[in-house]
């Protein structure tokens, strides 16, 4: 595989698409969508340009893939904003051109299910950003939060090194989008913990790969956008997160045993855990309770690196995933991981 290529970064004043090749939520919750549009207007001067299925739930897979090679490759935009993720992309990756992307190489950003296009997108040797949705970072009820907006402006408009730092307070509880009250105010927070290490005796560089733990998981199982020349991942810095569904420990050690049996824990001299989501509708754990999913997590983790790559430096809880702020990663660009100065910079 080549070096990745950075796409031209957009210029204020431009058009942006939005685009949903997951899930068409926007429909049914225009409260959040319409919030980071007007956002992404004022706050970044950048003027969104919607697709067919943008807002359309139950679009077909066809439809979705058509609307992304119509952004791809539509000259006056230039970057590709995804609106959320959803549980089904995996069905669009089959019908991407990936020729035409490639021709055609623009700045992508999504999570979770859009971990589908990120992977695409790397072995499209074309580095994608892993954040800056629009309805969940960018329409967050009563302000951007400011560790958000400000990851988001540097990968948006800059290139070079950023520095990543723990966030001093985090939030994880969602509240309801159906309820106009919910955006009359900020979301609540409680303190950080900083960042936990592993192995840190020593600085990795290397290029990123993973998000969303599950769709990684899906990915496997169907045999799609994973090399299967695994030295491509060799000296890379490896990044996870899971989702609202709070997968279990057990669930979490048997994918990165899958993962391990593969071949592919061993190829990366790093891992950044992302800080995991403990709060969700379905499971409203107490305060206990989620310190407890997140330190089963943990070891989970713990678990299946000792056995497959016992010598990688791990970071716990970097704010790069479903949680609240959310840091932007790049997908297939540099990494620095300092652990004797327990810094971690990513390129834009």
């Amino acid at each position: 595989m080549t070096m990745p290529m950075h796409p031209p970064k957009p210029s204020p004043g431009d058009h942006v698409a939005v685009v949903s090749p997951g899930a068409g939520l926007p429909g049914l919750f225009p409260r959040p969508f319409e919030l980071g549009l007007e956002r992404l207007r004022k706050e970044y001067g950048l003027e969104p340009v919607e697709y067919p299925t943008t807002r359309r739930m139950g679009s077909t897979p066809r439809e979705r893939a058509d609307d992304v090679h119509a952004a791809f490759a539509d000259p006056d935009v230039k970057a590709v904003f995804t609106s959320i993720g959803g549980d089904d992309q995996i069905t669009v990756l089959p019908l991407l051109d990936r020729e035409l992307i490639r021709a055609n190489p623009k700045p992508f950003f999504g999570v979770s299910d859009n971990t589908n296009l990120l992977a695409f997108l790397y072995n499209a040797g074309i580095v994608g950003y892993h954040g800056g949705t629009v309805m969940t970072a960018l329409g967050r009820p009563g302000a951007l939060h400011a560790v958000t907006a400000e990851s988001l402006r540097a990968a948006l408009f800059t290139s070079g090194p950023y520095e990543l730092r723990p966030a001093e307070r985090f939030n994880d509880i969602e509240r309801d989008w159906a309820d106009p009250a919910t955006f009359d105010a900020e979301p609540g927070s409680r303190p950080g913990a900083g960042w936990t290490w592993v192995n840190a005796d020593r600085v990795v560089e290397g290029r990123s790969w993973g998000g969303c733990l599950e769709i990684l998981g899906w990915l496997l199982m169907a045999d799609r956008e994973v090399p299967h020349d695994l030295s491509v991942f060799d000296g890379g810095v490896l990044f996870l997160e899971t989702s609202e569904e709070l997968p279990s420990g057990e669930e979490v050690f048997r994918t990165l045993r899958n993962m391990g049996e593969r071949g592919l824990l061993g190829r990366f001299s790093a891992l950044l855990m992302g800080r995991p989501k403990t709060w969700s509708f379905e499971k409203p754990n107490s305060p206990e309770e989620a310190e407890r999913y997140a330190s089963g997590q943990r070891e989970a983790v713990l678990r299946a690196m000792r056995v497959y790559a016992p010598d990688t430096t791990i970071v716990f809880d970097v704010d790069l995933g479903h949680t609240d702020p959310q840091v932007v990663m790049p997908y297939g660009g540099a990494v620095r991981v300092d652990g004797p100065a327990r810094r971690i910079t990513v390129s834009y």
